[in-house]
């Protein structure tokens, strides 16, 4: 007998956003299924970060559905929320609190039954103890960020939301970030969802691209397969080819 096909870990249908009877999103089909890891790309304006923001739950759809391991997440959010998690650099943390306390509050809105062991664990994990005790808002960018991602690993999440998770790091710090999420998606069978614009980095994290334009997905393969489809020898140039209408090679 063969094995039973995974629950995905996300699953959206005919998902779309409108304002004033202008269409910015959608309608968008696609899953994730569980320890995958899917990027999201597309130009400025694209939709990218609409579209997770309607995954998070921020931003009502105009319509389609969402599914999060099985649950009508638009009807009942709260039933899966805690298997959730975000992360972007762009979203800042609370600035008068210390790291700690701000990891703190995190870990009680998602109920850890031990606080501060977790906080413990990801200060040693993103090498945080130096400002651990620091006003958030008197971090570095880079700092911040890695707080943000530890912030997102909080309730070792099955589904993460990632908007640019190393926008403002250098490249040493970037790759070390990076292989932390590898570790945290093996570990936890993670579905992750990224958008981002390091073209390096989704060649190395991602084994799904969705390509979006104007809202819509023009194409949908593994980045391999884009590199193929479009006789391109990096995701950099299959972007430019995308963004600048450029169709795939014949």
């Amino acid at each position: 007998m063969s094995s039973p096909v995974p629950e995905p870990a996300l699953a959206v249908h005919g998902l779309s956003k409108t304002y004033a009877r202008q269409s910015v999103v959608g309608p968008l089909d696609f899953g994730l299924a569980p320890g995958s890891v899917t990027g999201l790309l597309g130009g400025n304006g694209a939709g990218k970060t609409t579209t997770i923001g309607m995954v998070m739950g921020l931003i009502e759809p105009t319509a389609g559905s969402i599914r999060v391991f099985g649950q009508d997440f638009l009807r009942d959010r709260h039933a899966v929320l805690g298997r959730m998690n975000f992360e972007s650099p762009y979203v800042d943390l609370p600035h008068r609190l210390t790291v700690r306390q701000n990891l703190h509050v995190f870990a009680l809105l998602y109920g850890l039954a031990d606080a501060r062991a977790k906080i413990e664990e990801l200060a040693d994990a993103f090498a945080l103890r130096d400002f651990l005790d620091r006003p958030t808002g008197r971090l570095s960018a880079g700092q911040k960020t890695r707080v943000a991602i530890a912030k997102a690993l909080v309730n070792d999440p099955q589904l993460l939301l990632l908007d640019e998770p190393t926008a403002s790091l250098d490249p040493d710090t970037a790759d070390w970030v990076r292989g932390r999420l590898e570790a945290h998606r093996a570990t936890h069978n993670c579905a992750i969802l990224l958008a981002s614009h390091n073209m390096g980095e989704v060649e190395r994290l991602c084994d799904r691209v969705l390509m979006l334009k104007e809202g819509a997905i023009i194409d949908d393969s593994s980045p391999s397969g884009l590199l193929a489809r479009y006789g391109r020898a990096n995701l950099e140039e299959v972007f430019l080819d995308v963004a600048r209408g450029r169709g795939a090679a014949a």
